[in-house]
């Protein structure tokens, strides 16, 4: 090979590098919105919302119980049956409903979904979803970590607009991962310039 084709070589095998690399981190991105999750992400002000808590079992044994606080200024008033689960409801002193305990049996690789309805406040702010998820053989997970920790707590934007954008990230993250997979497996199996080749 001459010096210009190990020199395109090299270039390609640092460019197939990057893109795996670029693509391992989306990938690592979107596994994290795998965890407890209340959707939409994003709602408006004072909008009455229904909201669902998405809860997979993300090991091998059962998931028993799923615990939610809810945010300061959120006022719930209601809540979905879910077949399977028996509902707790957790108020304050002033019988206000401050969060929810479902106990109930979910296998390893399924997930749940527990809908609520609540009125958002009345200004611009992040309701923040503290969950506990307690599984059978006595662990128990607190999703209640910072955004891009192991175990972060999911996060609702309500804004003036109400910009449903961000509840499609999951989504956008997982196929720009997936495109720059394919892209660089494209170029690890392309064939040499059989003219760079002496």
């Amino acid at each position: 090979m001459t010096r210009r084709s190990i020199a395109r070589h090299r270039t390609r095998h640092a460019a197939i590098g990057f893109l795996l690399s670029i693509a391992l981190t989306l990938v690592v991105t979107s596994l994290a919105f795998a965890h407890a999750v209340v959707y939409p992400r994003a709602s408006k002000v004072g909008a009455y919302e229904k909201y669902v808590l998405r809860v997979p079992n993300e090991k091998a044994v059962a998931t028993l119980r799923v615990e939610i606080h809810f945010p300061a200024g959120l006022r719930v008033t209601s809540f979905a049956d879910v077949a399977g689960w028996q509902l707790e409801v957790l108020t304050d002193s002033a019988k206000r409903i401050v969060g929810a305990v479902w106990t109930g049996t979910l296998p390893p690789q399924r997930f749940a979904e527990f809908p609520f309805v609540a009125a958002n406040p009345k200004a611009a702010s992040k309701l923040v979803w503290p969950t506990y998820q307690s599984y059978a053989d006595g662990e128990r997970v607190e999703w209640t970590g910072a955004e891009g920790s192991k175990s972060p707590a999911s996060i609702t934007d309500v804004t003036t607009s109400g910009d449903a954008a961000a509840g499609s990230s999951t989504r956008v993250i997982t196929w720009l991962a997936l495109a720059m997979a394919v892209l660089a497996l494209a170029l690890a199996v392309r064939r040499p310039d059989p003219r760079a080749v002496q």
